[in-house]
């Protein structure tokens, strides 16, 4: 379901919809087989991030009275869902937390354009405010260098190499105008200056793209031919375009990365969590919605 949503999605493959079908349902039919091994030999059988989700829901809801529901974007909870008991509860404004702290046409404008489309097909009408791209907030950049220095725990950074490893993206999208690549560097620059004023020190901050499908040319450089051809064999990895660990932190960074890795006889590799359900990320998002009034 998941993949045939996604590449359904017009953001994600902008053609038109003739060729987007025949194109997505050979992207789906070439991968499912792997995607369906690695989620049932290394994830249990389903992606953490619906979980790890509802648990900050529960953290948010003595922060914020308010109702508040998750909205996934290719697989269930969908917003219709939580769209139609809005409308029942007599909800007249809608305040949207993108779960990306950058923006994109991929990802955000994907999102709030499927809530538009689902309250037209309601009917419902509320009122809707979208949070700004928060990849240069200070508390984001604090917490982000949090989550790296919990991960180096008991280790000198200065031995070591920081990725940063963002979300890639075709750069025919980037090209058409998308701000992600922007957004992405300003937030390396940010936590690369927050690290540097408190005497955290790395040998390299490098950033890195991952999870790139097919043969068109993505971003650059790519996180897998980076740790192939390694100037340093310690290394860190920070999922920077992630708020909440998901099959592509969880599997792709610490598993399917790590085996690359350990075949290359890397003397340390490491990967930082996201925020999950941490009780600073709550009051992060809890003070974002209280600023909108």
């Amino acid at each position: 379901m998941f993949l045939r949503n996604m590449f359904a999605d017009k953001h994600i493959l902008p053609m038109n919809r003739y060729l987007r079908t025949m194109i997505g349902n050979i992207i789906v039919n070439k991968r499912l087989d792997e995607v369906k091994e690695n989620f049932i030999t290394h994830l249990g059988g389903q992606s953490p991030l619906p979980r790890l989700t509802e648990q900050l829901i529960k953290k948010l809801e003595p922060r914020l009275e308010m109702p508040i529901a998750s909205a996934m974007r290719y697989v269930p909870p969908f917003a219709s869902k939580a769209l139609h008991n809005f409308q029942k509860q007599g909800v007249e404004e809608l305040l949207l937390f993108p779960m990306y702290p950058q923006y994109s046409t991929t990802t955000t404008r994907s999102s709030v354009e499927d809530v538009y489309d689902q309250c037209k097909r309601l009917n419902y009408r509320p009122k809707i405010t979208v949070i700004d791209p928060y990849y240069d907030d200070y508390d984001y950049i604090a917490m982000s260098a949090m989550k790296i220095q919990e991960a180096m725990e008991g280790a000198d950074t200065s031995e070591y190499d920081l990725l940063l490893s963002a979300h890639g993206l075709p750069l025919s999208i980037i090209r058409a105008g998308d701000p992600y690549e922007k957004q992405i560097e300003a937030n390396v620059s940010a936590l690369r200056i927050y690290l540097h004023e408190r005497g955290v020190v790395f040998k390299n901050i490098k950033l890195v793209y991952q999870s790139k499908v097919g043969s068109s040319a993505w971003l650059e450089p790519n996180l897998i031919d980076v740790l192939r051809n390694p100037t340093n064999r310690k290394v860190i990895i920070y999922p920077l375009a992630f708020t909440i660990d998901n099959s592509e932190t969880l599997f792709e960074l610490d598993i399917e990365h790590r085996e690359v890795a350990t075949k290359i006889k890397y003397e340390d590799y490491r990967v930082a969590r996201c925020f999950n359900d941490d009780e600073v990320f709550a009051d992060f998002i809890a003070k974002k919605v209280k600023a909108i009034g």
